[in-house]
C-alpha cells in the first residue's frame, strides 16, 4: 500500500470524485443554460486532465494499491486507491462522460439544467465507485448509481413506457443491491470472533479471508448480485428495454457502469473467495457460453437497433465473465482490457445511434436507409466502433481478444474456445448487417426526414475524431495499457490455489504477455 502523498502533489482519487460534484452544485445554482453547460465542460474537461495526471504518477512496476487514501472513525473509513484492476476504468469514464455532454449539445438538452447535472452526478458516482477500496463504501455508490439514470430516464427518454421500465429497473436492481449488501455483511462479521474487529476494508478482508466462514453463500450473494448488474443471461432483462425506452444521451457513462459489475467480480470475489470461484467455474462457463451465444441469436431477430445493441453487450458480457474465470494472466488481462475496449466502442456506436435518432426520429432500422451520403461522419463512428467489437487487427480488442482466447485455451480447450469465436463471428455479423441497413442500403419506405437535414456539425465531427484516435492509437499500441494491468493481476492469480499447487508442481510461473 502506497499512501498519495508518496507521488502524488495532491489526492487525486477524491479530486477526481469531488470535481464533479461541485460542478454538479454549480449547475444546479446557475441562472442560465450557458453557465450550467460552461460548469458542466470545466467540470468534465478537469477530470479528463486529472486522469491523464493519474496515469503519469501511477507506477506500473510498483506492486500493491498506489495513491492510497485511508481515513478511519471505528469501523467505519473511506478508502480509495489503484492498482492494475481499476486504474484504466477511471480515465475511460472522464473521457466517455466528456463526450456524452458534446452530445447533450448537439441534441439540445442544454437548456435542461436537470439533465446536464445527472450526467456530471453519474461520472462522479462511477469514478468513487471504481477507486473504492472499502466494500460499503463501493456498496453506497452503486446504490446511488440509480438515481441520475432514473431521472434522466424518466425526464429525458424517448420511449413510451419509460415509468414502468423504471419500476422494472428498480426491482433488478433492487435485488443486486440486496444480494450483494447481504454478502458484504457475511463478509464483514466474517472476521469477527477470530481475532478481528468489523471491517470492511478490501486489504483486511483479503489478507484474512481463511478465517472467513459461509464463502460459497457469500459467493452465491455477490455473484449472483452482479451478474445483474454485468448483465449475464438469465438477469438482462431490464437491459434491452432500459436501451429501447432511455434516453442514448446516458450511453457514454452507462456503458461504463455495466463494466462495473465485472470489475466487482474481479475485484471482491476472486481475491477474497480465490477457492470458491474455482469451486463454481464450470456454473459460471455455462453462463457465460450461454450469454455469448444467446446475446448474438436475439441480436440477429431484432429490428430496434438499440436493442440490438443491448443483446450484443449481453454476448460481450459473457465473454468477458469466461476471462475473468480463467483463472490465469492471459484470461485476466484479456478480459480486463476487452472490457475497456468494449466500453469505447459500445459508447461510439450508441452515440452514432443517437445522432440517427436525432434526425430520423426512428431506431426501427427497416425505415432507415442511405444515411451514409448525407452523414459519413456518423457512419463512419459507427462502423469503427463495430469493427473495434468484430476484434479486427488495428483495434484495441485485437490483441486483448488474443490475450483472452489463449487464457481459455490454457484454462478449459480449444472446445471452449471455438464457442466463444463463433459467438463472437455472430455479433459481428449483426453488426455488419445492421450498419449496411442504416447507413448503406436505400431504405423502401416514403422519404425520412434525414434527408433535409444539413451536413454533420463540427462537434458530430469532434465525437468520431476523438474516439476513432482512442480506438486506433490504442488497437496498434497496446503495450501501455497491458503494463498497467499486468502486474496487479499477476498477483491476483497467485491467490488461486489450483494455480498455487501448479507452481509446486512445474516449478514455474507464467509469465504475461508482451504484447
Amino acid at each position: 500500500m502506497t499512501p498519495w502523498h508518496q507521488t502524488a502533489a495532491f489526492p487525486v482519487l477524491s479530486t477526481l470524485t469531488l470535481v464533479p460534484l461541485l460542478a454538479v452544485v454549480a449547475i444546479l445554482l446557475s441562472r442560465s443554460p450557458k453557465a450550467s453547460l460552461r460548469f458542466g465542460f470545466a467540470g468534465t474537461l478537469s477530470n479528463v486532465a486529472l486522469s491523464v495526471y493519474l496515469l503519469s504518477v501511477f507506477d506500473p512496476s510498483a506492486a500493491g494499491v498506489q495513491l492510497m487514501e485511508n481515513v478511519r472513525l471505528g469501523w467505519l473509513s473511506y478508502s480509495v486507491g489503484v492498482d492494475g484492476m481499476n486504474i484504466l476504468f477511471i480515465p475511460l469514464t472522464a473521457v466517455l462522460a466528456f463526450l456524452t455532454l458534446v452530445y447533450t449539445v448537439i441534441t439540445r438538452h442544454v437548456n435542461n439544467k436537470t439533465f446536464v447535472a445527472c450526467l456530471l452526478a453519474y461520472q462522479a458516482i462511477l469514478t468513487g465507485a471504481f477507486a473504492a477500496m472499502n466494500l460499503m463504501q463501493f456498496w453506497l455508490w452503486c446504490a446511488l448509481e440509480s438515481l441520475p439514470l432514473i431521472i434522466l430516464t424518466v425526464h429525458a427518454g424517448t420511449g413510451q413506457k419509460r415509468r414502468w421500465v423504471v419500476t422494472l429497473l428498480l426491482q433488478y436492481w433492487g435485488s443486486s443491491l440486496l444480494m450483494t449488501l447481504a454478502g458484504f455483511l457475511f463478509l464483514a462479521f466474517g472476521l469477527v470472533g477470530s481475532d478481528h474487529d468489523l471491517t470492511f476494508d478490501w486489504l483486511t478482508l483479503k489478507e484474512n479471508n481463511a478465517y472467513l466462514h459461509d464463502e460459497i453463500l457469500i459467493f452465491i450473494l455477490l455473484f449472483f448480485g452482479y451478474a445483474i448488474r454485468m448483465p449475464l443471461f438469465p438477469f438482462h432483462g431490464w437491459l434491452p428495454l432500459l436501451a429501447e425506452q432511455g434516453t442514448v444521451a446516458t450511453a457514454g457513462v452507462f456503458v461504463v457502469g455495466l463494466k462495473l459489475g465485472l470489475y466487482a467480480l474481479i475485484r471482491f470475489i476472486l481475491p477474497i473467495l480465490p477457492g470458491v470461484a474455482e469451486q463454481w467455474a464450470v456454473f459460471v462457463l455455462t453462463l457465460g457460453l450461454t450469454s455469448v451465444v444467446y446475446g448474438a441469436l436475439l441480436a440477429m431477430m431484432q429490428i430496434n437497433v438499440r436493442r440490438l445493441l443491448a443483446f450484443v453487450a449481453v454476448s460481450h458480457s459473457g465473454l468477458l465473465i469466461i476471462g475473468a474465470f480463467c483463472f490465469n494472466e492471459f484470461g485476466l488481462q484479456g478480459g480486463l482490457l476487452l472490457a475497456i475496449a468494449y466500453g469505447l466502442a459500445t459508447a461510439g456506436m450508441f452515440f452514432s445511434v443517437g445522432l440517427v435518432y436525432q434526425r430520423t426520429r426512428t431506431a426501427f432500422m427497416p425505415r432507415l436507409g442511405g444515411l451514409i451520403d448525407k452523414h459519413a461522419a456518423i457512419g463512419l463512428l459507427f462502423l469503427l466502433a463495430a469493427f473495434s467489437t468484430m476484434v479486427m487487427p488495428g483495434t484495441p480488442s485485437f490483441d486483448s481478444a488474443h490475450l483472452l482466447v489463449e487464457g481459455i485455451i490454457e484454462e478449459y480447450g480449444w472446445a471452449i474456445a471455438i464457442v466463444v469465436l463463433l459467438g463472437n463471428v455472430l455479433a459481428a455479423a449483426v453488426l455488419l448487417r445492421a450498419f449496411q441497413q442504416m447507413f448503406i442500403v436505400t431504405s423502401k419506405r416514403h422519404p425520412q426526414p434525414y434527408s433535409r437535414v444539413p451536413q454533420p456539425a463540427p462537434k458530430e465531427r469532434l465525437i468520431t475524431i476523438v474516439l476513432a484516435l482512442l480506438l486506433v492509437t490504442s488497437g496498434f499500441y497496446t503495450t501501455p495499457w497491458l503494463n498497467y494491468v499486468r502486474l496487479g493481476l499477476s498477483e491476483l492469480v497467485q491467490a488461486f490455489p489450483v494455480h498455487q499447487s501448479q507452481q509446486l508442481e512445474t516449478g514455474s510461473v507464467l509469465e504475461a504477455p508482451h504484447e
